[in-house]
Formats: C-alpha cells, sequence, structure tokens
C-alpha cells in the first residue's frame, strides 16, 4: 500500500495506521515524503521504527505532486519487493479506511480475471459514503468528460484507492504522468491504449466502498471548470491520435518533451 504524505507532520494519522499494521500482518506500508517543508519525513520515519518489517519510507528531495508521489512509491515497491502481487495506493487523509483496501486487495486476489480494483464511492443503502460535491454540476459535468473519453461507464475514477497486479505496473507507472490532478484517468486511458478497447470493461473491477468521508475541501472550483475538460480532451488526443500526428523527427505533436505540453495546475 503506498501513501503519498506531503506536509502531514500534525496530521498523519499513526494511530489508525498502528491500528491496522498490528492487525494485518501481510501488507507492507510505504510510505512517501513528497518534499513536504514540515517534519513529515522525521514523523514518517519514527513510524517506521515501529513497524521496521512492515513500513517502508520513501523520501522525494522536491515536492511533485501525488501522481508522482504515487507512480515513485509503486515502482519502489515493484523493484524491491519482487515477492509482492498487489501493488496499490491510498490517500493519507485515509478517507478510505485502510481496511477497507485490503478487503479489496483480498477480493482482487481471488478473482484473477481482474487486473486492477478501484474504489467506488456510490451512494446507497446500507453505505455510510459522505460526499459533499456529489451533486455539484462542475463534478458531474468532470465525470461526464471522462465517461466520454474513456468510453465505458466508470462510476468513480477519482477514488484514491486503487489496487494493480504487478505485471501491470511497468505499462501504466512506467513513465511520468502529464497530469498531477487527473492521473487517475491517464492510468485507464494507458490500460486501454495498452490492452485494448475492452480492458476497462473487462479488467477493471469498480469496488463498492462501504464507508468514505469527505476530509477538507475538496469541491471543484469555477475555474476546474475550464481546465479539466481541456485537460481531458488533451490527454484523449495524447493516447489516442498521437502516433498519426508525428513530426519528421519522428515525435508527436502530442508529447511531452517535444511537442504540445499538458500544463500541471496545481
Amino acid at each position: 500500500m503506498v501513501v503519498p504524505c506531503y506536509n502531514e507532520e500534525t496530521r498523519f494519522p499513526a494511530t489508525d495506521f498502528g491500528r491496522f499494521l498490528d492487525a494485518n500482518s501481510n501488507t507492507l506500508l510505504c510510505l512517501v515524503n513528497d518534499g513536504s517543508k514540515d517534519k513529515t519525513l522525521e514523523a514518517l520515519k519514527h513510524f517506521q521504527s515501529l513497524y521496521p518489517s512492515k513500513v517502508e519510507v520513501l523520501n522525494l528531495q522536491k515536492n511533485s505532486g501525488k501522481s508522482e508521489a504515487v507512480r515513485s512509491g509503486i515502482n519502489h515497491i515493484f523493484n524491491n519487493f519482487r515477492n509482492i502481487g498487489l501493488i496499490g495506493f491510498l490517500d493519507a487523509d485515509l478517507a478510505t479506511k485502510p481496511e477497507e483496501w485490503v478487503l479489496m486487495a483480498n477480493y482482487l486476489d481471488e478473482h484473477s480475471r481482474y487486473g486492477a480494483i478501484v474504489g467506488s464511492r456510490i451512494p446507497r443503502l446500507g453505505a455510510d459514503i459522505e460526499r459533499k460535491d456529489n451533486r455539484s454540476v462542475l463534478s458531474n459535468i468532470v465525470k461526464t468528460f471522462i465517461r466520454l473519453i474513456l468510453r465505458t461507464n466508470f462510476q468513480d475514477t477519482q477514488c484514491g484507492a486503487k489496487i494493480f497486479h504487478r505485471s501491470l505496473v511497468p505499462s501504466l507507472f512506467g513513465s511520468n504522468f502529464n497530469t498531477p490532478w487527473l492521473f487517475d484517468v491517464e492510468i485507464f486511458m494507458r490500460l486501454k491504449k495498452k490492452f485494448g478497447g475492452n480492458s476497462l470493461r473487462k479488467g477493471v473491477l469498480e469496488y463498492p466502498l462501504l464507508y468514505w468521508s469527505e476530509i477538507g475541501d475538496s469541491k471543484l472550483k469555477l475555474k476546474d471548470s475550464v481546465r479539466i475538460p481541456l485537460q481531458l480532451l488533451m490527454m484523449y488526443f495524447q493516447y489516442n491520435w498521437s502516433d498519426k500526428f508525428k513530426t519528421k523527427s519522428g515525435y508527436s505533436i502530442f508529447d511531452k518533451k517535444h511537442g504540445l505540453m499538458l500544463k500541471n495546475y496545481n
């Protein structure tokens, strides 16, 4: 379980993670310090000293955003722990409980026909799902754009709880993501590009969470109504049309280093 951490010195849920590790001996926790400006690294290393065999701490010198912290953590586990078959990530605020992440991992392990499992915050009877943006017009617009570019009826691509078979890691996390905010969508664009149009419908399972609570203010702002659809559109062209728009030098005009570049919005 990879957990990206930025400026978590005073809010890192050590007690909750400790209780989780005490009850789950088969889970390795990889805490990634994303160039924090406070003493997050010291806090993570102290926690690691309490669970030396269950906790890895990866320190990124420069703040690079959640997408790169997740990517770095997943590749660290992939390269250094060959016996781990399922690798995923979870947000440090524990909006999704780590216990439910393990339930997802167990389900994926039992149903090998799926390559990935993603948490889905679907309000329904018996579930305790607290989402402030659930009826937001802007949120629904973004969801519609995501469904259109993925060409599948995804209910929730942005939940911070996802798990993948290690065989998918090189294809999905081998190179940098183009946007720090929409990298979840980019993961699935890469999956489709690598394995074909039906790979999402047949290979990815949305797992309805029992509990999820909004931590902080994550509502979409008015400016997001313009920039997010634009980023999604650029992402769509990059993964679906880039090979058809190559320059004489062999690079696509949508290539991050040599052509049009998706702007990194924070």
